[in-house]
């Protein structure tokens, strides 16, 4: 079966600074695939290539078998791209930017679809509202209209939302849910660890190497041993100290609290609060944790 986009060995060179290098991963028709890290991993740079708006240094991607800068019809039927920074008409109204888009993209007779979607996004009140006066999750939502008004069967949507309040994310995230339902491909950037959960698969990256790929259950599955999350007094201190204890792994700060990585998690229990109680460091709780995707990020980019 052709993969619906796959990305063979890019890399990208900006001058002396290689932002994606030798990444390769495939993603089939109706998957959710996260690309996740912080910024200045290299998430957009990989969109921008993954798409076709981006030529790599070297390496390919490939929409359902074709090079989307040799075929660009492709492109234009059957990719929809949403930008990082919003990227529509402030000086339009809502309707007036699906209309644009839509036309752009070739769509005739777009009425019933542009209003299928104002009611699918719950924009349809606001559609005779400027987008330059729109809030920041309304601005999300129109952008990811304009950028499906023409039934694309994959859409990259570059952090689609940084930045926007916590109800607004919620919203969003359902509407990506329902377009799944639809066969829909989606490849995402995000930074945040939540989101990466929601995802049927997802590539963990770091300044532009790919350190893991895989569902984010098989990805935290690869942390071994047990957590050990210890809040306590002065975290910073107790973390540089609990590192030379014998039979610790690893300690990863997480605010007032640590995540200790341990082969056993009991007997890290007694060691830590052994050594703890020798520092004159309190304690306030503890308790054995499940691994999280920052535990497993952040142990392999040591």
């Amino acid at each position: 079966m052709t993969a619906a986009v796959a990305a063979e060995g890019l890399v990208r060179d900006f001058g002396v600074t290689r932002a994606v290098n030798d990444v390769s991963f495939s993603v089939q028709e109706g998957e959710m695939f996260g690309i996740v890290g912080p910024d200045g991993a290299g998430k957009t740079t990989l969109i921008r290539m993954l798409a076709g708006i981006m030529r790599p240094t070297s390496g390919r991607s490939l929409l359902f078998g074709n090079d989307p800068r040799e075929t660009p019809e492709v492109m234009r039927n059957e990719v929809g791209y949403f930008s990082q920074k919003f990227s529509l008409y402030g000086d339009l109204t809502v309707e007036e930017n699906i209309a644009f888009f839509a036309e752009i993209h070739g769509v005739r007779n777009h009425a019933e679809r542009g209003e299928e979607l104002l009611e699918f996004t719950r924009l349809a009140p606001f559609r005779r509202r400027l987008a330059e006066k729109l809030s920041g999750g309304m601005k999300q939502k129109l952008a990811l209209v304009c950028a499906i008004i023409h039934k694309p069967r994959i859409i990259f949507l570059d952090e689609p939302t940084t930045g926007v309040d916590p109800l607004s994310r919620m919203d969003f995230w359902k509407i990506l849910s329902s377009l799944l339902r639809t066969k829909i491909t989606i490849i995402m950037s995000t930074p945040y660890m939540d989101e990466a959960e929601r995802c049927g698969r997802i590539a963990l990256m770091n300044r532009g190497e790919l350190l893991a790929e895989d569902s984010p259950y098989n990805i935290r599955r690869r942390m071994g041993g047990e957590i050990l999350e210890v809040v306590c007094d002065r975290p910073r201190v107790a973390k540089r100290f609990l590192e030379s204890v014998p039979g610790i792994q690893d300690v990863q700060s997480f605010g007032d609290r640590l995540n200790i990585s341990s082969e056993n998690a009991e007997a890290a229990r007694t060691a830590v609060s052994e050594a703890m109680g020798k520092a004159g460091l309190g304690i306030t709780s503890m308790r054995v944790i499940s691994p999280s995707l920052e535990n497993v990020f952040i142990s392999l980019m040591a």
